[in-house]
């Protein structure tokens, strides 16, 4: 089979597995526009961790890790098996040290995104932790190491937010500051050129990326997806904005 695309989504609030948006939609169209994965790898923001974790649960639990949302977001289910199998040899294929852990389950940044793309969860779902403790180059070369799981009919997901700071947060304001449109901007950029190198080295930017990435731990899943790219792969660009000041909903597409 022809390789599976990478994508990148900006996942955002939580709400939205439940609610339909603009954003939503542009997931829809994703999904609708890709072949359907033989299983998902998902690289979430919220599994952020000391060292990088494996999950090889057959069936893993749901993470509700989110606090003063509506009790209809407590009740979602994602009840997709995970793929032991898979995890395993995703774990060969990586240099750095990985330890298997199934204390986690599927979180927010999978099942939120994957609920919406994937209502029937008749895709099996596993996932890989981001070390909070390896440096931007790190996660770009596990990125390149598993990028034969495209052959396999496995979709790398990369879950996050090219700009999260909740610090500053403001739901009054439909648009982002001008810091966070500047830093969405220059990613949007630089991954159009393929000059993957500077979103790697994105702290170079200076204030606007102290602004948008004030902790990596949303912005690393991005570079797993790039690692994984191969020279002919193309981007589409869905859901491009920044909103309540200081949040980027950008998702990246490469096939």
């Amino acid at each position: 089979m022809d390789k599976m695309p990478l994508l990148f989504i900006g996942h955002g609030s939580p709400m939205n597995a439940i609610e339909k948006n603009e954003f939503t939609e542009n997931w829809l169209k994703i999904a609708a526009n890709i072949p359907k994965p033989k299983a998902i790898l998902c690289i979430s923001a919220h599994w952020f961790t000391a060292g990088t974790r494996m999950m090889e649960e057959a069936h893993p639990k749901m993470i509700y890790d989110m606090y003063g949302f509506p009790r209809e977001l407590y009740e979602v289910q994602y009840p997709a098996i995970g793929a032991p199998e898979l995890a395993l040899y995703t774990k060969s294929l990586i240099s750095e040290n990985v330890t298997m852990d199934n204390t986690w389950g599927y979180d927010h940044g999978t099942w939120s995104v994957l609920h919406v793309m994937y209502p029937n969860a008749d895709i099996p779902v596993f996932q890989l932790s981001v070390d909070r403790n390896a440096g931007a180059e790190v996660h770009f070369e596990i990125g390149k190491q598993i990028k034969s799981l495209r052959e396999k009919g496995v979709l790398i997901l990369g879950s996050g937010n090219v700009v999260h700071n909740l610090r500053l947060l403001d739901f009054s304001s439909a648009e982002g500051y001008g810091w966070a449109n500047e830093f969405d901007n220059y990613i949007k950029d630089k991954i159009m050129k393929k000059e993957y190198a500077d979103v790697v080295h994105y702290r170079k930017v200076g204030d606007s990326a102290a602004l948008a990435v004030p902790t990596p731990d949303h912005f690393y899943p991005l570079l797993y997806v790039l690692g994984g790219l191969d020279e002919k792969d193309n981007v589409s660009i869905y859901n491009h904005s920044t909103f309540a000041g200081s949040l980027s909903m950008t998702c990246y597409l490469f096939k």
